[in-house]
């Protein structure tokens, strides 16, 4: 087996430190971004059953009877 220099030893060796902090990087990217996927989906559902309640509650005060209050009558 051939022994290479030190200064290709130094070169693999900072290569492979390069490759190793671009796959930790990509992955953390990646984790972020499924992350903020799940986040934005979980958002976009709620706001969606909230519209919705916001718009049964509507048509049900519409359609609802309207009770008129009576004014107490004042004893002389």
């Amino acid at each position: 087996m051939a022994e290479h220099s030190k200064q290709r030893v130094d070169a693999d060796k900072n290569f492979l430190k390069t490759q190793t902090q671009l796959l930790a990087r990509n992955r953390i990217m990646l984790e972020f971004d499924t992350l903020a996927r799940h986040r934005d989906a979980n958002t976009a559902k709620l706001k969606q059953q909230r519209l919705e309640k916001e718009a049964n509650d509507r048509d049900a005060a519409l359609a609802a009877p309207t009770v008129k209050k009576r004014k107490k009558a004042i004893a002389a």
